[in-house]
């Protein structure tokens, strides 16, 4: 009895399919979400590398503690002027990259 090849499928190709291809609002919002995962993870990492509690880091910026916890588990709902404060505060280096397209402007 011959075996059945199985059919494989790249990280590109299941995003594609279960997500949403390349420029539909459903897979924007994803690659959007994903990315404030990973600067909310990045201000974590920075601020344990600092030995700084979150309850520290939130007086060098003047928020609550809360405040930092929310950042680090999804920054999303952060303003970029507080996310900056936070990296100056860490002594960390951020970048942003602004791309336009079709009149609007997108920071990736």
């Amino acid at each position: 009895m011959a075996a059945k090849e199985m059919k494989t499928y790249t990280f590109a190709e299941m995003k594609d399919k279960y997500i949403g291809e390349v420029g539909t609002s459903e897979r924007d919002e994803y690659e959007y979400e994903l990315r404030m995962d990973v600067l909310g993870k990045m201000i974590k990492t920075a601020r344990q590398e600092r030995n700084l509690t979150q309850d520290e880091l939130g007086k060098l910026i003047g928020v609550q503690k809360a405040q930092i916890s929310k950042l680090e588990s999804s920054a999303n709902s952060a303003t970029i002027d507080t996310i900056l404060k936070v990296f100056k505060a860490l002594k960390a280096e951020i970048n942003f990259n602004v791309k336009l397209e079709d009149n609007f402007v997108k920071i990736t």
